[in-house]
């Protein structure tokens, strides 16, 4: 009998989960909104400790797309876009009918390059067209070159959408990510830090912004006895009985930031002796990734490359999988323009995400490291 599945993020439970559900249940409120949603808001406002409103959503792209709206992009605006990530990131750009502008990556933390963004910033105001936002993304955890990037975006005076799905409990230099940029968001997918099974939120630094925010999510329903609409509206709002699933979680997010650290270790002494593999790690004492996943980087040229691993580890029934294949590589965005010296390219072509889920066991891990112990 072969062994079971060992996937690449699993979500962990807290035990507390069915409680806050239970109470949704009892309440007879299993809509969007509700006790649930408000606490959860109020949770993860107090575990950012950075004086932030957050309006919690029914997933992370809906609160890209409502940042983007509440900046004021429009059709025919130009949005710029870190190009190595997962689409979530780039299609609220089309949503709005604006256009992406694609930024590469530099080598250290695989984020946007501080450099490559200001040349496409110059070369589009030379265009006619001055970007309108940046999106910016934490990729993998590993938080961006935080001072350079937004010493660019500052020098041109354009907002940053900081896209941290991937990032709850990073931080940079002892501030946590998500409260960086003009506007922040947080995923909470089945298989983020924490999950409440789909949803995200929309990270805000005034009342105000988080107020306009949910009208939008809500419909955009005016103040009126009846029904009444002068905006488009969305339905975005995360549903009280999801909210519920997120209060449970975070009973131990401090756990699982712990757990994707051990397992980042785990392989950090896994694979030091084996030829022609790094493990991604942060740059220096600046930079605390939460290691959402751990990921490696391969030769092409040696006997442990990027596809032969994927195979190897199939074989033994362990999901692996590649970086993020960049947007400017994507059939959809292939037509709009990128800048930059083929970093991503590079990373997407070298790099392996290993199994780093806040459930992953003991045994799974033993079994990982027969895996590689014969590479």
């Amino acid at each position: 009998m072969s062994e079971s599945r060992i996937f690449l993020s699993l979500p962990k439970l807290s035990g507390e989960e069915q409680k806050y559900i239970q109470n949704a249940l009892n309440d007879n409120w299993i809509t969007s909104g509700g006790p649930n949603v408000d606490d959860f808001e109020k949770d993860l406002e107090e575990y950012l400790d950075e004086d932030v409103s957050i309006a919690a959503l029914n997933s992370g792209t809906s609160a890209i797309h409502l940042a983007l709206i509440l900046l004021g992009v429009k059709s025919g605006d130009e949005v710029i876009c870190q190009s190595m990530t997962f689409s979530a990131s780039a299609n609220p750009i089309l949503y709005q009918g604006a256009i992406p502008i694609f930024v590469d990556s530099e080598s250290e933390t695989w984020n946007i390059c501080p450099e490559n963004l200001e040349t496409a910033i110059k070369d589009r105001i030379s265009k006619g067209k001055k970007p309108k936002a940046i999106i910016t993304v934490h990729l993998y955890g590993m938080p961006y070159k935080i001072d350079e990037v937004h010493a660019v975006a500052d020098k041109f005076e354009i907002p940053i959408v900081e896209d941290s799905a991937e990032a709850l409990g990073s931080s940079y230099k002892g501030k946590k990510c998500g409260t960086f940029g003009d506007f922040g968001i947080f995923s909470f997918n089945g298989n983020k830090i924490i999950t409440t099974s789909s949803g995200g939120v929309l990270i805000s630094h005034s009342k105000k912004s988080k107020d306009k925010a949910i009208f939008y999510a809500t419909q955009s329903k005016d103040k009126a006895v009846h029904y009444q609409h002068s905006e488009i509206g969305y339905n975005y709002r995360m549903s009280n009985v999801c909210a519920g699933i997120g209060r449970g979680q975070m009973k131990i997010l401090n756990e699982n930031l712990k757990i994707k650290k051990e397992n980042h270790n785990f392989y950090c002494n896994a694979f030091k002796d084996t030829e022609g593999i790094t493990v991604f790690r942060n740059l220096n004492k600046d930079y605390d990734s939460n290691y959402w996943l751990t990921t490696i980087l391969t030769e092409p040229t040696s006997a442990n490359s990027r596809d032969i691993l994927l195979e190897i580890f199939e074989n033994a029934n362990i999901e692996t999988r590649p970086l993020w294949k960049p947007m400017h590589l994507q059939p959809l965005f292939r037509e709009f323009p990128y800048y930059g010296n083929g970093i991503s390219e590079d990373l997407f072509e070298r790099g392996l995400c290993m199994p780093s889920g806040s459930s992953l066991t003991d045994y799974e891990k033993s079994r990982i490291k027969v895996v590689i112990d014969k590479l």
